[in-house]
């Protein structure tokens, strides 16, 4: 298994509210990577998904590394792993006001020598699969978000979604409420398939036949998290950008 991940403020932003972590859990053979994208007034973003996401993965790795429960429930682990993210950033939101109304966006999971990935999302960060077998990108998470509910609905098309002046408003937040629900998923990558995990200051920039194509020339996570980076700058850069791409090699 080979990972990279990379993060940048972009050419606009100030200051970089994305945030991310790889995490290596040689008791049980696997990768612990999650990826925030913060939202909130001032540095309150920042501390956000600083927060969600090293909650996030402390909690799962203290549960993956235990002597008492060897083999914890994945599922539940991921799940209270994001609950104690959660509660975290909203009871601090709580003791500040300037941090009042912060949030974040979450995708991480468990990525295991053998090719099992767990993984869950809340907010519009992504996971995509990538497979040269199969010929494909496969986007794994579903978007929280106000435009991926009226495309689901049947009101805008996919292409209508791209340019929608709300696409950036999201349904879910880790930390903006008392509770969060995230989704969960299982998928299994073969040789050569790459999990991808990115925010939306990488899917608003590439598209994702962009991503496939650029996949298919650069067969080392780094290469490729590289030149990701490398094309959203080429294409605008409004955002934060942060990618982490983990390779069954």
């Amino acid at each position: 298994m080979e990972v990279f991940g990379i993060t940048d403020k972009g050419k606009v932003r100030a200051n970089n509210q994305d945030y991310l972590s790889i995490r290596r859990c040689e008791k049980k053979k696997c990768t612990i990577v999650a990826l925030c994208d913060g939202m909130g007034g001032a540095q309150a973003g920042e501390i956000a998904s600083e927060l969600s996401n090293n909650t996030f993965t402390d909690y799962i790795y203290s549960k993956l590394a235990s002597r008492v429960n060897k083999n914890p429930d994945i599922k539940k682990t991921l799940m209270d792993a994001c609950v104690e993210a959660n509660t975290t950033v909203f009871d601090t939101s709580l003791f500040d006001q300037s941090l009042n109304g912060m949030g974040t966006t979450l995708v991480g999971g468990i990525v295991w020598d053998d090719g099992r990935v767990s993984i869950l999302n809340v907010g519009d960060s992504r996971a995509y699969k990538l497979s040269r077998q199969e010929n494909q990108i496969e986007q794994i998470t579903t978007d929280h978000s106000l435009v991926e509910n009226l495309v689901l609905s049947g009101i805008l098309t996919k292409e209508q979604a791209k340019n929608h002046p709300q696409k950036n408003v999201i349904t879910r937040a880790v930390g903006s409420e008392k509770n969060v629900e995230a989704d969960y998923f299982e998928l299994n990558l073969e040789s050569g398939d790459m999990l991808l995990l990115c925010s939306d200051g990488l899917t608003n920039y590439v598209d994702d036949d962009k991503m496939f194509e650029c996949y298919l020339k650069n067969s080392k996570p780094k290469d490729f998290c590289k030149t990701m980076l490398d094309l959203t700058y080429e294409n605008g850069a409004g955002d934060n950008i942060t990618v982490i791409a983990v390779l069954n090699g």
